[in-house]
């Protein structure tokens, strides 16, 4: 009796799973208003009952959504650039993770949050807010390592960690923006140039991670 109520937990796993997977793409190319539990249905070939036992309303699927793609953002952004050492190299890693990540379309439609944040910016409500918060972790995270890396004495103590986390975020927006609009995937390559120079220009000593 145990061994088959451990396998319908873990069919119903892998099916939740498989449909916020799914939801996070569809909501990359075509928004979160974009994702319904008939499209999931029939994309994955289940029932829409299988779909609809795993969450209590659309917005609860976008909500979920949301976790899912921000689950795979770190997974494919911070997992990685925290592989670096500590201080200026992990900063140049996390950026050059985060171009990297969009530049190979992790999601089909480009950055999830990108896009997803445009859609919901002027939408109050619990979806918002939850991009809201992911997009104030990322910018921490960023400011985060600014401050590590002043801690090490290798970036000017003067430098606001928040403002340079910013100006940072900038360069990376308008590169996945020219990408997803324009086609443009050398945007990458000058937004990590821009990048570096900015580094260089409150690096306290020259410094690998700035080659």
């Amino acid at each position: 009796m145990t061994s088959t109520v451990d396998g319908r937990v873990a069919r119903g796993a892998r099916t939740r799973a498989a449909v916020l997977r799914r939801a996070a793409d569809i909501a990359s190319v075509d928004g979160l208003d974009g994702v319904s539990i008939g499209r999931l249905a029939a994309d994955l070939s289940v029932s829409k009952a299988g779909v609809f036992a795993h969450f209590g309303s659309k917005e609860d699927l976008q909500l979920a959504t949301v976790q899912a793609a921000t689950e795979r953002f770190l997974a494919e952004v911070w997992v990685p650039a925290s592989a670096a050492p500590e201080g200026l190299a992990r900063l140049v890693a996390l950026y050059d993770c985060w171009l990297d990540y969009s530049r190979r379309r992790v999601f089909p439609g480009g950055c999830f949050f990108f896009g997803t944040a445009a859609e919901y910016h002027a939408r109050p409500g619990r979806v918002r807010d939850a991009l809201a918060e992911v997009r104030r972790r990322w910018l921490e995270a960023g400011a985060g390592l600014v401050a590590a890396a002043q801690d090490r004495g290798e970036l000017d103590p003067a430098c606001d960690p928040e403002a340079l986390a910013f100006e940072l975020d900038a360069l990376g927006m308008a590169a996945t923006l020219d990408d997803q609009l324009r086609d443009d995937a050398g945007a990458y390559d000058r937004a990590r140039a821009a990048m570096v120079a900015r580094l260089r220009a409150v690096a306290t000593t020259p410094h690998p991670a700035l080659d």
